[in-house]
């Protein structure tokens, strides 16, 4: 008899979220309603220009960007975060030599581009985290004695959720002169996240982590920042990204976000973000609650510092995290080793590295990560099957320790 697979509970929407239907059907009628190309002068063409520029005034509208009066800010759609960091790193930084601050623990779109960039000649400093993953405000403040150009630093963690604190962090640079670049992917649908007043320069957002549509992200720009542009070939986008302009693609980003806001019972969209930030917030707590009250062993990395509400990094130790992720998988409980840009590595995580945290923390640690359509039942459903696998695992892990002797040699059968 054939074994009946358990449901599956998918728990790693810091990775990327199922489409939202409103998201397609957005999609569907851009594509059918708006088939010119927006930089055409007839009337096909203006008719796309003139809904791109619509979408472009909803966008902003969600996150607080002025493009209505002057100086206006700018926004720039890419195909995803990894464009969008690699404008704000290159573009902003300019010709070395440049000097550039950037955080330990941002993501690999973000820490690769800064090799490449030292290795081109630029002085680039990685600035350290504390045992929760929180930034050195002390250390950034002491390294922007030196003049500096840009310095990066994302908002929430993306293996962690850490929130980083962008307004002090602002502050320094603004008195310093510097530029700041701050990668909001994890971010954006998931909390209130207000361009305007976070006071940075350049803030990066990809639809996917949100339930749009993948290939499609934004690069916001604040007046008067113009980076240089990686693309070039056509005066698309104010020159900043050379290349036909999809309509469709950013209709379902919109679209996403609008989706957020149809909370019942909700009349602004500050209540929406809060609404679905406590949501996400309560669903992640009793999460971890349930997992840590049946196994105290368990600890919650990051838990001391504020956090991002969607995601939980949980360290289970004595276990490897290869292992335990296997078995979940066969459990039906889809998470995440890490960044889904370093899952097929095997090397141990650099964010839980710089953090400084133990071994065993470190090679045991899994991300799980919800989305505002997890619902209680299944993060119930997944805390309980975790336990089991972690029980089942931990108990085979316990036998084979005490079948080895203090030779360090396993005794085999002949």
């Amino acid at each position: 008899m054939q074994r009946m697979q358990p449901e599956p509970i998918y728990l790693d929407n810091n990775s990327t979220t199922r489409l939202a239907p409103a998201a397609l059907e957005a999609m569907a009628a851009a594509a059918r309603e708006f088939p010119g190309n927006p930089a055409s002068q007839h009337a096909a063409g203006r008719l796309a220009r003139r809904h791109l520029d619509e979408l472009r005034e909803r966008l902003a509208a969600h996150l607080g960007v002025n493009v209505t009066r002057r100086p206006e800010d700018e926004i720039v759609f890419t195909s995803g975060a990894t464009e969008a960091n690699n404008l704000a790193l290159r573009g902003l930084l300019g010709p070395a030599p440049s000097r550039l601050l950037v955080s330990a623990i941002e993501h690999p779109s973000v820490l690769e581009v800064v090799d490449q960039l030292a290795a081109a000649g630029h002085d680039v400093v990685r600035l350290p985290v504390d045992e929760r993953g929180v930034v050195a405000l002390d250390v950034l403040a002491a390294q922007l004695k030196t003049p500096t150009r840009l310095v990066s630093v994302m908002l929430g963690n993306h293996e962690t959720g850490v929130r980083q604190p962008l307004g002090e962090i602002a502050e320094l640079c603004r008195d310093a002169g510097a530029l700041l670049h701050t990668d909001a992917s994890q971010a954006v649908a998931k909390t209130r996240v207000h361009f305007g007043e976070l006071g940075v320069h350049a803030l990066t957002l990809s639809a996917h982590k949100f339930h749009g549509p993948c290939g499609v992200g934004a690069l916001v720009l604040a007046a008067g920042v113009r980076p240089l542009p990686m693309l070039v070939g056509g005066a698309q986008q104010a020159g900043l990204r050379a290349g036909t302009e999809s309509v469709a693609l950013p209709a379902g980003l919109v679209a996403a976000l609008d989706a957020v806001l149809a909370v019942e019972g909700v009349k602004t969209e500050g209540d929406a973000y809060r609404e679905v930030e406590a949501k996400l917030a309560r669903l992640r707590d009793a999460f971890e609650a349930e997992l840590v009250a049946a196994q105290p062993e368990i600890v919650i990395l990051g838990a001391d510092a504020e956090r991002l509400p969607q995601t939980s990094c949980v360290a289970f130790e004595p276990l490897e995290r290869q292992a335990l992720f296997l078995a979940l998988d066969l459990a039906g409980v889809a998470c995440s080793t890490g960044s889904a840009c370093e899952s097929g590595s095997s090397e141990p995580s650099p964010v839980l590295r710089a953090m400084g945290l133990r071994e065993g923390q470190i090679s045991s640690a899994l991300r799980f990560s919800l989305s505002r359509l997890t619902t209680p039942a299944e993060t119930a459903s997944a805390a309980r099957r975790i336990l089991r696998v972690y029980n089942d695992l931990r108990h085979r892990f316990e036998a084979t320790k005490s079948a080895v002797p203090a030779t360090g040699k396993t005794w085999k059968k002949v």
